[in-house]
Parts: structure tokens; C-alpha cells; sequence
């Protein structure tokens, strides 16, 4: 598998012939955001964003899918992402994202739902963004396994805090070679707590899943982050678990 990481949770995944973009984010550095549920019309906090996406678009070329574990957080989907999917790459997201996003191909799944891409099996895994009760407020969430013939089997964690949903999924694929973690830490008002996984929980949650190798993601670039790419690889040291991914670099993983 080859990996291209592009800043916050974006990432060019190319496996088994299938080229996914997770999280696309591709609006200019500096602009500001106001986040927050939904429908909801007070905005309950702001955050800017500090980088340039090393990789323009039409730089990046041909995507068979777009993996997109939320729709309504700017970190995730900003707005030239929007209009990324919305020239109809298949984009696999919640049902949430598919009902809201007109003008793309987005597929809604529940978890465990099953999506095929070529030769590759992508599941359709659980994910909790903050803590129980939160989801009215950051709305549903989820991640990605991926299988397939010959290749490690990959899980993406989407923007999940939640140790007790990677155990389950970890119960479901007891094999998972590559964990791609998205961390950070991310706090924001009236939650009171994390809304992803610290650099802890991240080592935890690749224990749990017996992974051979780490990806970090959504540790940089964000006001809202607690914690940054620096302590992510603090806690991975010494393991032999993490993968260096400088941004827009591209690099080969294997199981």
C-alpha cells in the first residue's frame, strides 16, 4: 500500500489498484471556520486552520473513491472538498452525509455495511465522536476497514474517541495490520471531553487492534487540537509501530 498524507486527516491511500482519498481538505491556509452541530443556528466555536495542502486537486489526478468519515466539520470537509466530491466521485460516508450532500455520489452506511471497489472489501466500521450523548452536537461518524487479496488489511479510524468501539471492531477484524489513527485530541467548548483519540489512546486503541504498523492523522494544523504530531510520536516511542509520513511525501507500507 502507498500512502501520501496531505495535512489534518487527508490522506492518498493507492491499494490494490484503487486510488481513496480520506477527509478531503484543500481550502487555503488562514481561513477561519465556525464549527458546530447541524441545523444549530449559534456556532459554538471557531477555529483556523494553519497550512497549505502540499497537493492541488487536480495535482492529485484519478480517485476511484473518496473515504469520508464525516460531513459537517470544516477539518474534514472543507470547501473545496465539497466541490472535490461533488463532480461525482464515489464518495462512502454516513447516511447523515449522503441525505445532506446534494450534487455528489456520496453512499450512506450503517456499520458493518459492506462496500466492494474492484478487488478490495471496504466494511463500513463504528465510530463515536466524543463522548456517549455527544452525537447530537458533532453528529454521526465513521471508519473504514480495508481488505483484499494479497494486501494488508487496513482500518481507518475516522474521527473516533471512543476505545471501547475499536475493541469491537478489533473482536470483528482480528487481523488488522495497518492502523491509521486519527488523534489530535480535539477539544471544544460545552463537551467535556475529547472529542478524538489523545496520543494514550491511540497507543492503546493500535494495541487493541495488534497492528504491526501506525499511521497518525488530524494531529496538526487546527486551533482546536490539543495535542500535536510531536506527542502522537512520543507515545509510539520505541514501539517500531509508527510510520513517518512527511506531507506530501509518498510512502510504502507493508502488513
Amino acid at each position: 500500500m502507498k500512502l501520501t498524507y496531505l495535512g489534518t486527516a487527508s490522506v492518498l491511500l493507492e491499494y490494490s489498484g484503487q486510488r481513496m482519498l480520506t477527509d478531503p481538505v484543500f481550502d487555503p491556509s488562514g481561513r477561519t471556520y465556525s464549527m458546530g452541530p447541524a441545523g444549530v443556528p449559534e456556532r459554538w466555536f471557531a477555529s483556523t486552520r494553519s497550512y497549505e495542502v502540499p497537493l492541488t486537486t487536480q495535482q492529485i489526478g484519478h480517485l476511484d473513491a473518496v473515504l469520508l468519515s464525516h460531513h459537517s466539520h470544516r477539518d474534514n470537509l472543507d470547501y473545496e472538498g465539497l466541490e472535490l466530491i461533488a463532480t461525482g466521485i464515489p464518495t462512502l460516508s454516513t447516511r447523515d452525509a449522503a441525505s445532506d450532500l446534494f450534487g455528489g455520489s456520496v453512499i450512506g452506511f450503517d456499520s458493518w455495511e459492506i462496500q466492494r471497489l474492484g478487488d478490495v472489501t471496504i466494511t463500513a466500521v463504528p465510530a463515536l465522536h466524543g463522548p456517549p450523548g455527544s452525537e447530537p452536537w458533532v453528529g454521526k461518524v465513521t471508519g473504514f476497514v480495508l481488505e483484499a487479496p494479497g494486501e494488508p488489511t487496513v482500518y481507518v479510524s475516522g474521527d473516533n474517541a471512543s476505545l471501547a468501539l475499536v475493541e469491537q471492531i478489533a473482536n470483528r477484524f482480528p487481523e488488522i495490520d495497518i492502523a491509521v489513527l486519527f488523534a489530535g485530541a480535539a477539544t471544544v467548548p460545552r463537551i467535556p471531553s475529547r472529542l478524538t483519540l489523545s496520543a494514550a489512546d491511540a497507543r492503546q486503541a493500535a494495541e487493541l487492534l495488534g497492528a504491526s504498523r501506525v499511521v497518525g492523522l488530524h494531529t496538526e494544523d487546527w486551533e482546536h487540537f490539543a495535542e500535536d504530531a510531536a506527542q502522537f510520536a512520543a507515545a509510539f516511542e520505541g514501539s517500531g509501530l509508527l510510520v513517518p509520513t512527511p506531507r506530501g511525501e509518498t510512502v510504502t507500507l507493508a502488513g
